[in-house]
């Protein structure tokens, strides 16, 4: 049975969901590929299930006000449980999965969590570990149940048999189907929907408090700039508790039908994305760095000819193919150029990319590469920069059609306002502005103003064309000790667009000059150095050899002369630089879960080599513990060598780029 909510009424993702069941009952809402077949859903069928289920989290105490945490990859049952508790008026609280038990306990406690869904063993096994620091928790739901039947069942029980209890309640209990549809009517737009916790950047993670309101209008915004409908595909593999995926794969795909799809596994999302045809995608820029990477590390090994040819079509594509895309006028021997390219190069990459049907693709997060955005759109993906926030409900800017930009990330959104501090701090309004942060007034007070705008935390300015552009996080944006702007995201970035370098921490702030740590690509790196018999045995090996030295070092110099040629940047160059012997790890608590570099946790771990980059020394020794694949901690022991780097004059620079060009 669909109840009908009244017309005008449906302001919250259970009332949508009924909506969707009445005027679009059987066009697929969910896929999930699982042992090589895809499951499908309809939207009738899923708000059958997720009737069910929340009848089903009634008997296990449930109610308006309970906190309900999602730990767990992308699953249909798992946005089901967040519809489930919204149905009811319950919170839910979404964990990220590759989350260490001690910060899955901090976020449960702190939300005051009663109950828990879980994807599978790993995930229930970390929430028991934790449980006595948990007393508030009281149950835990599971979807995939290997490795389970042999546990204590008294506080755990399967999502199918919790759904399958509440189908037989409903059908015998008429108090209790009263009881859900006057849970349903009493929802409204005003409720608090959800709480998404910060990626903990500069400290513990922050409880961001969305209103249906506050995420049901952004996805309206969102879905009618890109001009979203039911036929829409999106494959769901990006963290359900990210703010980007609970609007992409959640809000909008309630909103406007469109069909959402869960890979089986995050190592087959390319494939998978290739086997349905998404039209819609989103991908932090590391995800299409990594595709490119791959791509390019493919072609070192292909034939002469095949790269000869695979060369040439990519440079005309970076001639004309943006052009092209932005329906611009080009020639005509341009154009039959670019589409035999098309057919031979640019059709198959796209392919490969899982990206051939694709309507609009989107990266932010972190600023992407200038080249490798040129590249996707020179080969007629129609890749676009936001600018988002989770406090915004992600939207802050966006780029219109024809005013797409590698070096901004384009004008207001629709029905947001954006004024720039006498700081340089962006600040921000618009219907998505989060509420408050979760039992933390102080700092909701120090974030929004009087007057309903938010404090970024970003440092930007608009430019001549109306587009934003920013530089930094406005409290990492320091200056050296001659005055000269030193923003360490901006350099950090260039160096980045270089497949051989997956990450780069700089420093400065107050210094003479700016140093450099800097994470190899293990891929690209590996696949160059066994094109070139550089032999290793282990990531620090490589790291440390003097030739992977000697190939950084000629990305460094590229950087510094691009930096030289920029108004405000020369004093921005990078004087000495060293290659960390190991990878920046989420798990050793040197990036964020969302992959974002936490620089003060670095630079209190790696004094000595910030130390050894500012004392002139030739090398520096490290000693820091790290944690295995297995969680099991080691210590990682070594000297590191600093490579010192010329300095170029910015006059000289600027000439040397224009003849390039």
């Amino acid at each position: 049975m669909v109840a009908a909510p009244a017309p005008g009424a449906e302001d919250t993702f259970p009332k949508l969901l009924v909506r969707n069941a009445r005027v679009r009952g059987a066009r697929p809402a969910f896929r999930h590929k699982d042992l090589g077949i895809w499951q499908s859903w309809t939207w009738a069928e899923v708000h059958d299930i997720v009737r069910a289920f929340a009848a089903g989290l009634d008997k296990l105490g449930v109610e308006r006000g309970s906190k309900i945490a999602i730990v767990g990859q992308n699953r249909p049952r798992l946005y089901w449980a967040i519809a489930a508790a919204q149905w009811l008026g319950a919170v839910p609280v979404p964990v990220y999965a590759d989350s260490v038990a001690d910060e899955m306990a901090y976020v449960l406690d702190h939300a005051e969590v009663t109950l828990a869904v879980a994807q599978d063993q790993e995930q229930v096994d970390k929430l028991l570990s934790v449980s006595e620091r948990l007393p508030k928790l009281h149950h835990i739901l599971y979807d995939e149940e290997k490795g389970l039947r042999t546990y204590d069942h008294t506080r755990l029980t399967s999502i199918d048999d919790a759904v399958t209890e509440g189908r037989r309640l409903l059908e015998t209990l008429p108090e209790l189907v009263e009881k859900l549809d006057a849970s349903l009517a009493a929802g409204k737009g005003s409720d608090l929907s959800i709480i998404l916790y910060t990626s903990g950047t500069t400290g513990r993670p922050k409880g961001v408090m969305l209103t249906f309101d506050n995420v049901r209008l952004a996805g309206e915004i969102g879905s009618a700039f890109d001009k979203l409908d039911e036929t829409d595909e999106i494959i769901a593999y990006l963290p359900i508790a990210w703010v980007g995926d609970h609007i992409f794969s959640y809000a909008q795909a309630i909103i406007t039908g469109l069909c959402v799809n869960c890979p089986e596994s995050p190592d087959t999302v390319v494939d998978d994305r290739r086997e349905i045809g998404t039209t819609y995608a989103f991908a932090p820029p590391r995800v299409f760095e990594n595709m490119l990477t791959l791509t390019m590390v493919r072609m070192e090994d292909a034939s002469a000819p095949k790269r000869r040819m695979f060369h040439y079509f990519l440079r005309h594509a970076r001639k004309v193919g943006e052009p092209i895309l932005n329906g611009e006028r080009v020639g005509l021997l341009d154009r039959l150029i670019y589409g035999l390219g098309n057919a031979l190069v640019y059709a198959p990459l796209r392919n490969r990319f899982g990206l051939s049907r694709i309507k609009v693709g989107y990266t932010a997060g972190e600023a992407i590469g200038p080249e490798i955005f040129r590249f996707y759109r020179s080969i007629g993906v129609n890749l676009k920069q936001l600018y988002g926030q989770t406090e915004a409900s992600v939207y802050v800017t966006m780029q219109p059609d024809g005013e797409i930009l590698a070096d901004t990330v384009g004008r207001p959104a629709p029905e947001v306002e954006i004024r720039i501090d006498e700081n340089g701090e962006v600040l921000y309004r618009s219907p998505g502005v989060f509420q408050a942060y979760y039992k933390d007034p102080e700092k909701t007070a120090e974030t929004k103003t009087p007057d309903g705008f938010v404090r970024s935390g970003d440092a930007g300015f608009f430019d001549a064309r109306g587009h934003l552009k920013i530089i930094d996080r406005a409290k990492d944006v320091g200056r050296l000790r001659d005055g000269s702007l030193f923003p360490p995201k901006y350099v950090e970035n260039k160096l980045k667009f270089y497949p051989n370098i997956k990450e780069a921490v700089a420093f400065g702030d107050g210094r003479d000059y700016v140093a450099c740590f800097i994470n190899i690509d293990l891929v690209a790196v590996g696949s160059w150095a066994e094109r070139n018999n550089v032999t290793y045995a282990s990531y620090q090996e490589l790291a440390a050899h003097p030739r992977v030295y000697d190939m950084v070092a000629g990305h460094v110099d590229e950087v510094n002369r691009s930096l030289a040629a920029e108004p405000r940047m020369g004093g921005a160059q990078i004087r000495r630089f060293l290659i960390l012997p190991k990878e920046l790890d989420a798990d050793d608590g040197e990036l964020t879960r969302t992959q974002k570099v936490r620089r003060g946790f670095i630079a209190e771990r790696y004094a000595p080599l910030i130390q050894g980059l500012y004392d002139g020394s030739k090398e520096a020794s490290i000693r820091t513990e790290v944690t295995f694949e297995d969680g099991r901690k080691g210590i990682l022991a070594g000297t590191v060598a600093i490579r010192d780097m010329i300095l170029h004059p910015p006059a000289e620079a600027a000439r040397e780029l224009e003849k390039a060009a």
